[in-house]
């Protein structure tokens, strides 16, 4: 298996490669300086300059066993990571961006890590709570958690518009994985469109001016990897649908918040056997 880590650029419809490594890496997330990217692999996190492209390791403590919903804070001073290195499932980690020793902030397992508010204050995330079924919710660290969905079907992949008042997510609660809205209190869930495509990680910029999601081919379930997979753009509302990029990938190549600060490009992974 060979990840290229990429980077699409709006302005030109061009993706250039920043990385190339054997084995699999996964999530790029986006620095706010705009100076690197975050990503996962084998359980580990990343940093990867962009000046000078390489996997230097992010210290992480105990947590070991990272999966690929992790992230950076708006003022770019923390780390939330989802890890499963104490045997009960995945939960929710924060650390300093530098690296350090992890605090729990989820209060159950399994929980993973989606979206952050624009502000700052507030994690989303998905979770399941006495049953395997998963939704979203939403936790400010210190302070109970608030479920949004309840049980409708499986939703997952949240992540904040950029004003914080609405929240993107995927659910098939009408059949299979579609693109909803909600505002960031659960109220007015809707769904933005439907086609036949298994819609996941819808990611709003953070100029607000639009919406990249994952589609897999029609009848995909759940989120697999090593799929023949499509970005997309659409306008908030749903709108303006554009295809911009199909390849081998899916689990691992947008699953977190993965836009350059400046809304001008977005970073992925795709995958070769």
């Amino acid at each position: 298996m060979q990840s290229f880590l990429e980077i699409y650029d709006l302005a030109t419809a061009q993706s250039r490669l920043v990385l190339q490594v054997e084995g699999r890496i996964e999530a790029p997330n986006w620095d706010p300086d705009g100076q690197s990217l975050l990503i996962n692999g084998e359980g580990r996190i990343y940093r990867v300059p962009l000046a000078s492209p390489a996997m230097q390791v992010v210290e992480t403590g105990a947590a070991v066993r990272c999966n690929n919903d992790h992230g950076i804070s708006p003022d770019g001073r923390q780390i939330v990571i989802s890890s499963h290195h104490e045997g009960e499932g995945s939960q929710i980690y924060l650390l300093p961006a530098a690296g350090g020793e992890p605090v729990k902030v989820s209060p159950q397992a399994p929980s993973w890590w989606h979206g952050w508010s624009p502000d700052g204050t507030t994690l989303t995330y998905v979770a399941a709570r006495g049953s395997r079924v998963i939704d979203v919710y939403t936790l400010r660290p210190g302070e109970a958690e608030r479920r949004l969905t309840m049980g409708e079907g499986h939703c997952d992949g949240p992540d904040y518009a950029a004003d914080g008042r609405r929240i993107y997510y995927n659910c098939d609660r009408d059949g299979h994985a579609q693109i909803w809205v909600m505002q960031a209190d659960g109220s007015g869930q809707r769904k933005l469109f439907a086609d036949d495509h298994v819609n996941w990680f819808p990611h709003p910029s953070p100029d607000g001016s639009c919406v990249i999601y994952l589609a897999y081919p029609p009848a995909t379930e759940g989120h697999p990897a090593d799929l023949p997979v499509s970005l997309w753009r659409m306008n908030p509302e749903g709108g303006e649908r554009q295809r911009l990029l199909s390849f081998t990938g899916g689990q691992g190549t947008m699953n977190v918040p993965n836009w350059a600060p400046d809304s001008r490009a977005f970073a992925y992974v795709r995958y070769e056997a």
